[in-house]
């Protein structure tokens, strides 16, 4: 990427509000690239090879984890960039840390630890994310966490609830949580982002789903987006009608991801072309832009609605995420309980609760069975 290539609105490194603690330049790379190495190097992303989607992660070496998922949304994100002469590498780094606070097992164990954490702050993985590379990773003489730049740090809180937004507003002023308090809009790598997120998730619980046996090409037949670009695959390769199976469920997914590729390409440049914005300051003033058009929206969200209906509240998904909430609250109940069951890291802080949502949020799936299998003396998962 030539950053002298970049859209006017796009993130500038050169331009960036810096780190929280100063640091000398690290030529030849700019200081986004210097971000996403310090993120792919850390503990908490390497951890994410053994964190779940949807599907736990003893159920399959196949299905997709938290690791993969990252990378998915970055070379999504990566490609959406070029095409819009965005950040590329500001874009990637976001993508590889925003799942960097996920708890095993997936949404189920973020429930399962929000609920422990109701009368201590609550738990939300967006902000536990944040708290990995402002605090967590410890790798630095000179500082606590990766020391990333504003621009990383403040695509990677996507969500933020107000109660915590003033909480961490007061402790940093104008630092990432402050477009919470103000009502802006982040950069347009972070939107992007946001949306690759979406796009990849969509489409890779659609194939893990199959793979699972949980959901058919035949009933995906009754998404109209699905349908749409099936019988485009047929029609071309009716020898996939006979065989079915893999070739025409990718190619049915490729086509669909590269039709929302180009249409949030299309979307996005139209709304930068009216909007105009002078630079990526002025980005932040104005409504989202970086977006899909409304017809895809619509395909979109009829397309969730199927998931939630079909594939995240099938009985076996549900029985295995109610087993996953057990292990996390138990977990959390034996370390409060029990501190010195911890690591010594985790005993030093102020705030015990949070001491054990941060040594549990950091575990991956199969640590956390073996972990709960040696405080309680019972397998919840054959």
């Amino acid at each position: 990427m030539n950053l002298d290539d970049l859209a006017p609105w796009a993130s500038d490194p050169r331009r960036t509000r810096g780190r929280r603690v100063a640091e000398p330049p690290s030529p030849p790379r700019h200081e986004h690239q210097r971000d996403r190495d310090r993120i792919v190097h850390s503990t908490a992303f390497r951890r994410l090879v053994y964190k779940t989607q949807v599907f736990l992660n003893h159920e399959g070496d196949l299905f997709r984890t938290r690791l993969t998922h990252s990378l998915e949304v970055a070379q999504l994100g990566r490609s959406m960039a070029r095409a819009l002469r965005l950040n590329e590498d500001l874009v990637e780094a976001i993508a590889l840390a925003h799942d960097l606070g996920h708890t095993p097992f997936g949404h189920a164990g973020q429930d399962a630890l929000h609920a422990c954490m109701q009368a201590h702050g609550g738990f939300e993985h967006n902000l536990q994310s944040l708290r990995v590379v402002d605090a967590l990773e410890v790798r630095y003489p000179a500082f606590d966490g990766l020391n990333l730049c504003f621009e990383t740090r403040e695509g990677i809180l996507k969500h933020c609830s107000p109660r915590n937004a003033q909480r961490l507003v007061a402790a940093e002023p104008g630092g990432p949580a402050q477009r919470f308090i103000d009502g802006t809009r982040p950069s347009l790598e972070a939107q992007l982002v946001n949306l690759a997120d979406e796009m990849a998730y969509n489409a890779h619980d659609i194939d893990d789903g199959v793979r699972s046996g949980l959901i058919t090409l035949q009933q995906l037949g009754e998404v109209p987006v699905f349908a749409q670009w099936r019988d485009e695959v047929l029609t071309e390769h009716p020898q996939l009608g006979e065989q079915g199976g893999r070739r025409l469920l990718f190619e049915t997914l490729r086509r669909l991801l590269s039709a929302q590729v180009g249409d949030l390409i299309t979307q996005t440049s139209t709304l930068l072309a009216e909007a105009e914005p002078a630079d990526a300051a002025a980005v932040r003033q104005l409504p989202a832009l970086v977006a899909l058009s409304p017809a895809l929206q619509a395909q979109n969200a009829a397309l969730k609605r199927f998931l939630f209906r079909e594939l995240y509240r099938h009985p076996q998904v549900v029985a295995s995420t109610g087993l996953a909430r057990t292990v996390v609250a138990e977990l959390f109940e034996a370390y409060l309980a029990q501190p010195r069951e911890m690591p010594a890291d985790y005993l030093q802080a102020d705030d015990q609760a949070r001491a054990v949502a941060d040594y549990i949020a950091g575990m991956t799936d199969r640590y956390a069975l073996r972990e709960h299998h040696r405080l309680t003396g019972r397998r919840l998962f054959d």
